[in-house]
């Protein structure tokens, strides 16, 4: 082939061309078909799903050692870390023109559970911004269903590695929307799953006593409405609303600065109010920070979407302290603990 070539550059050379220039055109013809075969052979390979968590894995041991610095370079890293996740994602989830394929997902599934690149993943998970976070969790998410030889290895794992589960319990699940879900998932009518979800509530309350304690007293008032306006704690309800130490404290965070605490506690200050067998302690302290509540009241605002319901419910608190009588003489210490400032 090569020869032939050279013969009908030769031929060409002498019929058209002058010396100079037919030498030019021959060193272009017979270095084309060598440079075309270097290209081919020095060109890059795809990555396989194997490359691509070992390269995940690598970033993400660099970005924990170096976990206080920052500059361009950890910039470029991170990007690239992101890009790797999205694609181990694009792997387990197929895209807009293909569907994930099996083996491609076996491969890669054997690789990240080989060399601890789950565990890596979970301790750097707050140092990735909010999307790769996202897109890693999805990726954790599926990694648990994939069968490998009909087996499911992350199960294995995670057997083995059990200080994992309570790195997210304790990291990421308490601070989660799925924290509010144990109340609805309790009170299912399937037993073994009401007690599971009794069993690992009881766990996520008992077994990182600090971290706990941290998110309780952030999210007392919520937890707090939510148990009393369900109506199966109906008891729990008439207990805590016929407590005098409760309703101080509830009107005292109704005046915090914080907008959410502020409503909050007003869900749950509503239930005193309403409830039509007050003791005579509640409408006493009720009768003595009339005013002061009054006031209060008269300059709460809902967020736009509850704006209704919110002023339906504060209108009816209001008629009702404002139609309290006393019971019995006001006791002075059932007074604010600290004076209003409107």
């Amino acid at each position: 082939m090569l020869t032939k070539t050279t013969e009908k550059v030769d031929m060409f050379e002498k019929i058209v061309l002058p010396r100079s220039s037919s030498l030019r055109l021959k060193k272009v013809v017979l270095r084309a078909p060598r440079d075309g075969c270097l290209k081919g052979l020095f060109k890059s390979k795809p990555r396989t799903p194997a490359d691509v968590v070992r390269q995940t894995r690598s970033l993400l041991i660099e970005l924990e050692s170096n976990a206080g610095r920052g500059g361009t370079k950890r910039d470029e890293k991170m990007a690239e870390l992101n890009k790797l996740i999205q694609e181990m994602k694009s792997i387990l989830y197929g895209n807009d023109e293909s569907e994930p394929d099996v083996e491609a997902c076996a491969q890669l599934t054997q690789e990240f559970f080989r060399d601890n690149t789950l565990r890596l993943l979970i301790i750097c998970l707050p140092k990735l911004n909010l999307e790769a976070r996202n897109e890693a969790t999805q990726v954790v998410a599926n990694l648990q269903r994939q069968l490998v030889h009909s087996h499911l290895i992350a199960s294995d794992y995670l057997e083995i590695n059990l200080d994992l589960m309570d790195h997210l319990i304790s990291g990421h699940v308490l601070e989660s929307e799925h924290m509010k879900k144990f109340f609805d998932y309790i009170q299912l009518p399937n037993f073994d799953v009401a007690a599971d979800s009794a069993a690992t509530f009881k766990d996520l309350l008992t077994r990182h006593k600090s971290t706990v304690a941290e998110f309780l007293s952030r999210n007392y008032n919520w937890l707090l409405g939510d148990l009393l306006l369900n109506r199966s704690n109906s008891a729990v309800m008439v207990r805590y609303v016929s407590s005098k130490d409760s309703l101080r404290i509830i009107m005292n965070l109704m005046r915090e600065s914080s907008k959410n605490i502020q409503m909050d506690a007003f869900h749950v200050f509503k239930l005193f109010v309403a409830n039509e067998n007050k003791p005579p302690d509640i409408v006493n302290v009720l009768v003595a920070n009339r005013s002061k509540l009054l006031r209060l009241l008269g300059v709460f605002k809902a967020d736009t979407g509850e704006d209704q319901s919110f002023e339906a419910d504060k209108a009816e608190v209001v008629k009702e302290i404002a139609e309290l009588e006393p019971q019995a003489p006001v006791n002075v210490s059932g007074e604010l603990y600290k004076d209003l400032v409107i």
